[in-house]
């Protein structure tokens, strides 16, 4: 059992390595352009872009049933869909704060901190901060940039971060500004 649910814990610390490999290689591939790297710059240019869903669950689903078929193999099946589970569970993890991040205002402190770090990722400098969900990767591959105050472009505002005057709330002027 404990084997059990250290390979849910593996698999979801595996998933936000996978998010930083795949944003920061795939999604930024220097002259690349692949699926990824096209969904991916049209999240960068449209301020709520989202790849829809039919597109990502065939590969989620894939990727889910090699990983429990090869984890399976070594560790034995329970164990492999263990790990699985802990992938699933934490890819839903980020694709929902993904899109919290862009639409909702934070309601803990770590949640403002991570959002700054992603849009930095966004409108500062995108070779930079490519973590969602932890920027311990980014530490970890020299990626990572503090941010003190984030520069957001009016045409790419979030609609949480403005008032009723269309300027930032009085409460996040410490962390993001307008362009």
């Amino acid at each position: 059992m404990l084997t059990t649910l250290l390979l849910v814990g593996l698999g979801a610390f595996t998933w936000t390595f996978l998010e930083y490999v795949i944003h920061r290689f795939r999604g930024h591939k220097k002259n690349g352009n692949g699926p990824v790297r096209k969904e991916h710059l049209q999240h960068h240019a449209k301020a709520n872009y989202f790849v829809q869903l039919y597109k990502k669950i065939p590969i989620a689903i894939a990727v889910l049933v090699m990983s429990a078929i090869m984890v399976g193999a070594l560790a034995g099946l329970i164990n492999g869909l263990a790990f699985a589970f802990g992938l699933a569970g934490m890819y839903f993890i980020y694709e929902l704060t993904h899109r919290a991040f862009h639409v909702r205002e934070p309601f803990i402190r770590y949640g403002l901190k991570m959002r700054k770090h992603h849009f930095y990722h966004h409108f500062g400098n995108p070779k930079n901060n490519h973590g969602v969900t932890t920027a311990l990767w980014d530490r970890i591959f020299k990626t990572y940039q503090t941010v003190e105050q984030v520069a957001v472009p009016p045409k790419m505002v979030m609609q949480w971060l403005l008032n009723e005057e269309h300027s930032v709330k009085s409460k996040y002027n410490q962390h993001f500004r307008l362009r």
